[in-house]
């Protein structure tokens, strides 16, 4: 074989080793990529129950509602434009709070309601620990 074949075949063994691997990272990632809908976008829309999604906004003020097991809550998320009932059986992050933002991960039900199987709760920019937020303005100097 002459090394101008035996440089045409190595291309196209690499060529086809690296569409090879693209097709398998992408099969892997679309198996793995949820979906984020915010309430107004599902609101009125045929709802996609076959897949696992994100859910984002603001949890509404007064929607909290714990069950006597402890670790149950049922809670709506708006944007604004629409309100999603939540349920989740879990332990919420410490930052979940009434009028804070959320993303919530699961899958949305016939009935319009929307089952979570994780919780993130969002914060703004200026979050700070509350370990940190004490000694924020407590300044030294070694010239006193």
């Amino acid at each position: 074989m002459k090394p101008k074949h035996q440089r045409l075949v190595l291309v196209l063994l690499a060529l086809g080793a690296i569409l090879g691997a693209s097709a398998l990272a992408m099969s892997a990632l679309r198996d793995q990529a949820a979906f984020f809908y915010a309430p107004g976008d599902v609101k009125g829309k045929p709802l996609p129950l076959d897949r696992h999604v994100r859910l984002g906004g603001m949890v509404e003020k007064g929607s909290i509602r714990r069950a006597a097991d402890g670790v149950s809550i049922r809670f709506a998320v708006t944007d604004g434009q629409a309100v999603v009932p939540v349920a989740f059986r879990g332990v919420t992050p410490d930052l979940f709070k009434e009028g804070s933002g959320v993303v919530a991960e699961g899958r949305f039900q016939p009935d319009g309601s929307f089952v979570a199987d994780n919780i993130l709760a969002k914060h703004d920019e200026r979050y700070m620990p509350p370990q940190a937020a004490g000694n924020m303005h407590e300044t030294k100097t070694l010239a006193q």
